[in-house]
């Protein structure tokens, strides 16, 4: 799992984070996981498994679920 680092970008959505919380994507958040990328907006492969989620960015590396089972 790559180091947290601030997020530039929304992970649902792929726009700027400066803008503020997206309040649509926060909730989106809560149910589904990352589809872009919070460190250059680019779109993640995205797996769900009954155990957890994985998003890998092609630069950035793999995010797992906080609730992944390994």
């Amino acid at each position: 799992m790559s180091a947290p680092v601030s997020a530039r970008f929304c992970a649902q959505c792929g726009r700027a984070a400066e803008a503020g919380e997206h309040p649509r994507c926060a909730s989106r958040r809560e149910l589904e996981p990352p589809r872009y990328c919070p460190q250059c907006a680019r779109r993640m492969v995205v797996q769900v498994t009954p155990m957890g989620w994985t998003a890998r960015c092609s630069r950035h590396g793999e995010l797992l679920s906080p609730d992944r089972v390994c």
